[in-house]
């Protein structure tokens, strides 16, 4: 039975680390198995102008800002070019490919989402980057995705990552689940490796029963470990290509997992978006957060 291809938008400002949020895309996924849309958000002037536009005292001065647009839609426009170029060169069917550019409406990174919310199965960014549509900050833009996206597996680009190794860190509840089973859909048919990761914050406390509940929690870990590569391998996955790693006695999960994903030469990190309660939904776990905070030279998935 053939499989879905993956409808991935990539919104993009036409600045380099943008362009290597197209490369990764290209990396990561199997070529036959996605659909890319390139997205972006046009402004016909800088947003430290938008004030100015709406005083009449001041609209003498807009004719420059004008021919900054014309500039800036010319540049983009051969940005959008080149990243199509790459994906197809990387074996995505032409017709896989396509460029969609609006003006701004709600706002840009509102604008995204709205645009998300049409049967997408992913959204990908760059980290930043101040593009050559100079007074639009990119980072700023990531970040409000980062909050408000969250319905959609989201993808937030940094530094020059490479797509070959993954790791998927994890706590040990019924969401992380989800997590996994993700995964499983967005390496199946490549040869990437994947590392389950858990981490095991030291106690704050001592008792004499400290020692016994560590063994408890550590085998609960190992047992959810094991359930999660069978669902793994049951989606496809090889099983030389997967493996688990526990730390414990750490005093930061996140930083642990930065640690690890530096040391072990992991370009993606993975971590689910636990919400604190229904109410707040809107909010990622705290561990979470602190990742997407710290691994700036990454490629970092926040999972629904």
């Amino acid at each position: 039975m053939a499989k879905l291809r993956k409808k991935i938008l990539l919104a993009v400002d036409g600045s380099d680390q943008s362009f290597e949020a197209v490369r990764y895309v290209s990396q990561l996924f199997p070529p036959n198995r996605m659909q890319v849309v390139l997205f972006h958000v046009t402004s016909k002037i800088p947003e430290s102008f938008w004030d100015i536009e709406k005083n009449p005292t001041f609209r003498h001065q807009l004719a420059p800002v004008a021919a900054w647009a014309t500039q800036q839609q010319t540049a983009i426009q051969e940005f959008m070019e080149r990243s199509k170029e790459l994906l197809i060169d990387q074996g995505v069917p032409e017709e896989s490919v396509s460029i969609r550019m609006q003006e701004r409406q709600a706002g840009i990174a509102r604008d995204i989402v709205r645009e998300a919310q049409e049967n997408y199965d992913a959204v990908i960014v760059g980290r930043w980057g101040v593009s050559k549509l100079k007074d639009l900050v990119w980072g700023s833009i990531a970040n409000k995705l980062v909050a408000h996206l969250i319905h959609i597996p989201l993808c937030v680009v940094g530094g020059t990552p490479e797509a070959g190794k993954i790791l998927v860190a994890l706590d040990a509840s019924e969401e992380a689940m989800v997590t996994v089973d993700y995964v499983a859909t967005m390496v199946d048919g490549t040869d990437w490796g994947i590392t389950l990761f858990h981490v095991i914050r030291g106690l704050d406390f001592v008792l004499p029963e400290a020692g016994e509940m560590l063994q408890d929690i550590e085998g609960a870990v190992e047992a959810f470990l094991e359930q999660a590569v069978g669902r793994l391998e049951k989606a496809g996955l090889r099983p030389d290509h997967i493996s688990t790693k526990t730390v414990s006695g750490v005093a930061s999960r996140a930083k642990a997992i930065i640690e690890e994903a530096n040391n072990g030469g992991y370009g993606t990190i993975v971590v689910g978006r636990k919400g604190l309660s229904r109410v707040e939904e809107f909010f990622m776990g705290r561990v979470s957060n602190k990742v997407m905070q710290l691994a700036k030279e990454m490629a970092i998935w926040v999972v629904s």
